[in-house]
């Protein structure tokens, strides 16, 4: 009985991305799970209910463990930072967390700590959902698998990898037109609507022994040539982590921790959510701390380089993070699984206030964790695009006064 009341609150935890494996070990939780609401999807349970969830998502989830190495590269602390709104005054930092529900925001500067605070009852040595966050750390293990040569290019039909999908939608799309969700297949992102894409595809279950992405994503159908329209499609996150674990042999949470969660020497284990056929969700829930968020922001300034070694290859990172499609916003589009600013920064994204901003010019990385009272908005995301400029604001000035 525990079991099934267990497996049932996963389907509401992440009804539109995944479902429970029936095989997999539980993490015992230190709080009961089956406290939180079981009839009803996480996106529309209470602020109370998500806090909790989101920082336990190993107790009420099943998952594979991101392994970190023996050894953690400590962050130095640099300058504190007093951020200041565009008229030159101090930025209300009290009162932009209260209003995006921040759990914790962190800004390194040169790869030093200018800026921690941590909120609702959240700190540094605890582990935050990341929600599509997570597509970008899928995203830089193509990477990874390019430069391992696992991956021929980025220009190799995706069937050549996950040959399930010839006569599909999807027979004739690329690895790079899947990175930038171009594949001109048809799909509704809506997760309003009971009858989207997005809902369907997490209540997928395996057949035949074949990955429910597989099983889902075969059945969509082409509505336009691939490269010719960009549409934001989860399941598409989904394939390209489907593709890198069958192009390197391994899991997904394996090959993190081999090419970037060890080399970086991360301060903790993360944990990966996996879907009903026992696979990582390449398009979400990974859960890791505030400040590994941030290390994987000051690799990518780093070019993808960790003591000397290429991880990615050479480029990747100004490819990945600038525009390779239009997504119908002035100042705005879309790389490689990371939204872009038309000024060279970019940053990863998830809903409730996840989110890696990255600023080459400045040498600046800021991570939030959050828990928005609602799962996206237009007014949360320009307050949290008006912290970034602040941010950038008074890095300027300081530059000017040296």
């Amino acid at each position: 009985m525990e079991k099934v009341m267990k497996n049932k609150l996963l389907m509401l935890v992440v009804s539109f991305l995944c479902c429970t494996a029936q095989d997999l070990v539980w993490a015992e939780p230190s709080v009961d799970p089956v406290s939180l609401p079981q009839d009803k999807s996480i996106l529309f349970w209470s602020t109370a209910q998500r806090s909790l969830a989101f920082r336990i998502m190993e107790k009420i989830a099943p998952h594979r463990v991101v392994k970190r190495s023996a050894r953690v590269s400590k962050l130095t602390d640099g300058a504190p930072l007093t951020i200041l709104s565009d008229d030159g005054k101090p930025f209300d930092l009290d009162r932009y967390m209260q209003d995006q529900q921040t759990a914790g925001v962190i800004a390194l500067h040169k790869g030093k700590i200018r800026l921690e605070r941590y909120g609702l009852g959240f700190d540094s040595e605890q582990r935050w959902t990341s929600f599509s966050v997570a597509k970008s750390f899928t995203s830089t293990l193509v990477g990874a698998a390019l430069q391992d040569g696992a991956i021929e290019s980025l220009d190799t039909p995706i069937t050549r990898y996950i040959p399930e999908l010839k006569d599909s939608g999807y027979d004739g799309v690329t690895v790079e037109q899947l990175l930038t969700m171009r594949s001109g297949v048809q799909w509704n992102e809506d997760y309003s609507d009971p009858n989207s894409d997005v809902v369907k595809f997490g209540q997928q279950k395996p057949m035949d022994g074949i990955d429910p992405v597989i099983s889902y994503m075969q059945t969509k159908q082409r509505d336009a040539e691939p490269g010719s329209r960009w549409q934001y499609n989860t399941g598409e996150t989904n394939l390209i982590g489907v593709l890198v674990a069958k192009a390197t042999g391994k899991t997904l949470a394996d090959y993190l921790s081999e090419k970037i969660w060890r080399p970086l020497n991360m301060e903790s284990d993360a944990i990966w959510v996996l879907n009903a056929g026992g696979f990582e969700i390449a398009g979400c829930c990974l859960s890791a701390r505030l400040r590994d968020y941030a290390r994987l922001g000051v690799f990518a300034l780093n070019g993808g380089q960790i003591d000397g070694k290429q991880i990615v290859p050479v480029g990747w990172f100004e490819r990945a993070g600038s525009k390779q499609a239009d997504i119908g916003r002035d100042g705005y589009g879309y790389g490689y699984q990371w939204w872009t600013y038309d000024d060279g920064s970019f940053a990863a994204q998830g809903i409730f206030g996840q989110g890696i901003f990255i600023d080459p010019n400045r040498d600046l990385v800021i991570a939030t964790n959050g828990n928005w009272p609602v799962a996206t908005g237009d007014a949360l995301k320009i307050q949290r695009n008006a912290m970034y400029r602040a941010v950038q604001r008074t890095l300027d000035t300081e530059l000017l006064d040296q």
